[in-house]
């Protein structure tokens, strides 16, 4: 049987632009991804939020997963606060199998994202999340939380969201 890990942002100091919090959104998220992963024959295993995110890499790391799956919202740079949007999808370079869970995820959230030329698929060496995992890793920046429209586009679509994850998931372990 599947089994992945999955790692919801613990990051409660990240605010949301008209209220809440990464984690908060981020964990709302996670339960809609882990009902329709488990729905679908996979196991899944899921961070403490109330730990540091070096426990979340470390229980990753103990356990024999096909996929380490962080969801997360992002936000900009101060210099351009509520002004950038899109879904960013990371996985770590060389890892083979991280991009093309990374590409699939991100043509599928195409299907659903308001402005489908501003969800990419991009590696980076800068997660430990993605750089300390041993099984293939992507971090999901589902949109900008310090934008007004994606906050609103996440707050109000997390299910459809949260479907589109796990069957992404889904379509990669098959």
């Amino acid at each position: 049987m599947p089994s992945i890990y999955l790692s919801p942002s613990t990051q409660e100091f990240n605010q949301y632009f008209s209220g809440g919090n990464e984690e908060f959104y981020m964990n709302l998220l996670a339960d809609v991804v882990q009902m329709n992963l488990e729905n679908s024959g996979i196991t899944v295993v899921r961070n403490n939020p109330d730990l540091p995110l070096a426990s979340a890499i470390e229980e990753s790391n103990s356990g024999k997963y096909d996929l380490h799956l962080a969801l997360h919202s992002n936000a900009s740079p101060e210099q351009f606060a509520g002004k950038l949007q899109g879904s960013d999808i990371y996985y770590y370079p060389g890892s083979e199998k991280a991009k093309e869970f990374a590409d699939i995820l991100a043509e599928n959230i195409k299907e659903i994202y308001p402005n489908p030329r501003l969800v990419n698929p991009m590696s980076t060496i800068e997660l430990g999340e993605l750089q300390f995992t041993k099984a293939p890793a992507v971090l999901v920046e589902v949109a900008y939380h310090d934008n007004p429209s994606d906050e609103m586009w996440i707050k109000d679509n997390l299910n459809e969201i949260g479907e589109t994850i796990a069957r992404s998931v889904v379509d990669f372990l098959s």
